[in-house]
């Protein structure tokens, strides 16, 4: 049995990791939010009695079925949105927002690095993740497990529900794709 501070540790150990992986998943952040807080409070709820060496995968299948399902609502609310739209009226200038409302503020511990090497890592990152985003969803979730969560093939098939064959096909084809799209805009590494 583990105790509610091991459980408060291990949530905040795979915060930012997992926050990450469902940002690329789902390419919304709010959203990505949201599914990193249910899949934290189901492992809190259901299995926070389990050993604490069950709940990596545990937390991995319950964030990967999360995504799922709300890709699946995503899906049908984008299709019902758009039978509907047809019928607006509003001005589409009205609802673009205020940009300003979009920017970042800088990271604090960035500060130390040179605004040039800072604005191309940002590039860098921001190609790769883009990259990331356009692979399919099957490669995309193997290929974040396997080389963003550092699991194993055996672990990634396990929170996947597939076999590990299956995990080493998508993340063969993420990878021959990721590079060939890296290598077209440039970028070698």
């Amino acid at each position: 049995m583990a105790s509610d501070t091991e459980l408060t540790a291990f949530l905040a150990g795979v915060e930012r990791r997992a926050f990450k992986q469902a940002v690329l998943l789902l390419r919304d952040e709010a959203g990505a939010l949201d599914a990193v807080q249910e899949a934290m409070m189901r492992l809190a709820t259901r299995y926070g009695d389990r050993p604490s060496d069950e709940w990596p995968m545990l937390f991995q299948r319950i964030l990967q079925n999360v995504v799922r399902d709300m890709l699946r609502r995503q899906k049908v609310r984008n299709l019902w949105v758009s039978m509907w739209s047809g019928f607006s009226r509003g001005d589409p200038e009205e609802d673009a927002g205020d940009p300003l409302d979009t920017l970042e503020a800088a990271d604090a511990s960035n500060l130390r690095l040179a605004p040039e090497n800072l604005a191309g890592r940002h590039q860098m990152l921001a190609i790769i993740e883009a990259e990331i985003q356009r692979l399919p969803q099957r490669q995309r979730e193997a290929f974040l497990m396997r080389y963003w969560e550092d699991m194993d093939t055996a672990e990634t098939a396990a929170a996947m529900g597939c076999s590990e064959g299956s995990v080493k096909t998508h993340c063969s084809r993420a990878t021959r794709t990721l590079a060939a799209a890296l290598k077209a805009k440039g970028i070698t590494l």
